[in-house]
């Protein structure tokens, strides 16, 4: 009788010694459980923080690289304090602005730009390009900026040259690429012009004071600063041979498409509040983004 008290004991003593242990393995399931909750939504908590997100990080690794060619007054030039600067290097820091995009000047030759385009080493090139037939077969442009007039120029004193006929038997000058080499080819079906080719327009002018060639073809404008900033005996000749525009060439591609609806945006924004003619009037006596 006395050993099936003790049994008796023992198992009330082992019954209860359970329940202890059950409870606090509950308490630690449940505290344990309370951490892992904790722990995600801290972890979810920290994908909500100031972080930038992957596109904003695209955007600001990935600037438009616009090319030019540096040496271009009063579009793309160096300044005297050695910046680059002009017209279009101004409106496409202000495009940028616009759209929130950083911008990346990359100079180089004119006749080495569309090189660069077609490599994608460049987004686009701000030089004063004329949309023409046989670019538009190639890439897409932005809406124009820039309307103008391919103009000839000559020595002081030279009255025999005023158009394209009258340049039949002399020596024209043309910036190698441009929509002026193209402009006096498709005139001079039979080979009556010689057409001498410049890497750049440093000399152009200088070879026509001295006489070396009879002619020089290129933008109105940028003839007048050009003529005016050198101090040569050279003048304008007749009326413009050609009425142009300008506007942004790009690669064709579905980013680019994109890009160019911001940038036309922009463009037109800039048009309507005053920014265009601004800029323009900076560097311009006349508002060139105006037909």
């Amino acid at each position: 009788m006395k050993n099936k008290i003790i049994l008796g004991v023992i198992a009330i003593i082992a019954i209860a010694t359970i329940a202890i242990v059950n409870t606090s393995n509950n308490e630690e399931s449940i505290e344990a459980s309370a951490v892992s909750d904790q722990t995600q939504t801290d972890d979810v908590a920290n994908t909500d923080s100031s972080e930038p997100k992957a596109e904003e990080a695209i955007v600001t690794a990935n600037p438009i690289k616009v090319g030019m060619s540096g040496g271009y007054l009063p579009y793309t030039y160096i300044d005297d304090d050695g910046e680059l600067t002009g017209f279009d290097v101004d409106i496409w820091l202000e495009i940028g602005n616009r759209i929130g995009r950083d911008i990346e000047f990359v100079t180089s030759d004119f006749s080495g730009l569309f090189g660069m385009l077609d490599a994608g080493q460049i987004t686009t090139i701000a030089n004063q390009i004329t949309v023409t037939e046989s670019r538009l077969e190639k890439y897409i442009f932005s809406d124009p900026y820039v309307y103008y007039g391919a103009q000839l120029v000559v020595k002081e004193g030279v009255t025999d040259i005023t158009d394209l006929e009258s340049l039949k038997g002399k020596k024209v000058g043309v910036d190698l690429g441009t929509n002026y080499e193209e402009i006096i080819r498709n005139f001079d079906t039979e080979g009556a012009i010689e057409i001498i080719t410049y890497s750049s327009g440093s000399s152009t002018l200088q070879d026509v004071s001295i006489g070396r060639i009879d002619a020089y073809i290129n933008d109105k404008l940028a003839l007048l600063t050009s003529i005016k900033e050198s101090g040569l005996p050279v003048v304008l000749a007749g009326e413009p041979v050609e009425t142009l525009f300008n506007a942004f060439p790009f690669a064709i591609n579905d980013d680019n498409k994109a890009l160019i609806e911001e940038v036309n945006t922009a463009l037109d924004d800039m048009r309507n509040d005053g920014t265009l003619e601004t800029i323009s009037l900076k560097y311009f006596t006349i508002d060139i983004s105006e037909e």
